[in-house]
């Protein structure tokens, strides 16, 4: 099974994460932020992950520190569940639509972590979450999971609605290039390594 538990100890949190890729989209979020759990769930949900992630953080500062570091360690689950990446899809793009918001995620499993987000958000807050948390949150993500991971907003006007549609965005995107593909043998790339 590819699957895997990262834990992460610092000062300002400790987070546990167990992934495993190739679940049915049981989740159990645990991390003190709600709308972040909401988000969280969805990402599991639809990517078809089995998610766990529970969360003691620093969150009578902010929830920036507990945001930030449950995308680190969730990204480094992903990264060695992933092992050596042989007969996976590796790239995928989904557009999810949630009501006036219209999201765009593409995904390459290159080994090159980096997050490009173009995702303009007029409010601050959804209840007591920073909006800026989101690209926070995949920053960390893309970055340990080593997913070249762009994420463009098409169309919204609601921040909640924004910020689900890109979570469930990059879930389908997700689902796709962790995929096996029956037709590819070995490492889908031509240097032979991801």
């Amino acid at each position: 099974m590819r699957s895997a538990t990262v834990t992460r100890k610092t000062g300002e949190t400790n987070i546990t994460v167990s992934v495993n890729l190739d679940g049915t989209g049981s989740c159990d979020i645990k991390t003190g932020v709600g709308f972040f759990d909401h988000m969280l769930t969805a990402l599991g949900r639809h990517a078809l992950l089995d998610l766990a992630v529970h969360c003691e953080g620093d969150t009578w500062v902010d929830d920036h520190h507990s945001v930030e570091d449950v995308g680190i360690a969730l990204g480094q689950a992903i990264g060695q569940a992933l092992g050596d990446k042989k007969g996976i899809r590796r790239f995928a793009d989904v557009a999810v639509p949630l009501d006036e918001a219209l999201v765009l995620a593409a995904v390459d499993v290159s080994g090159r972590g980096e997050l490009y987000w173009d995702v303009p958000i007029k409010a601050d807050k959804v209840g007591t979450f920073d909006t800026e948390l989101g690209k926070e949150f995949f920053v960390g993500f893309a970055r340990q999971a080593g997913l070249t991971l762009h994420i463009r907003e098409l169309t919204g006007e609601n921040a909640h609605h924004i910020l689900e549609a890109a979570f469930k965005a990059c879930a389908r995107a997700l689902r796709v290039a962790f995929e096996d593909d029956p037709r590819v043998e070995g490492v889908p790339s031509t240097k032979g390594t991801l």
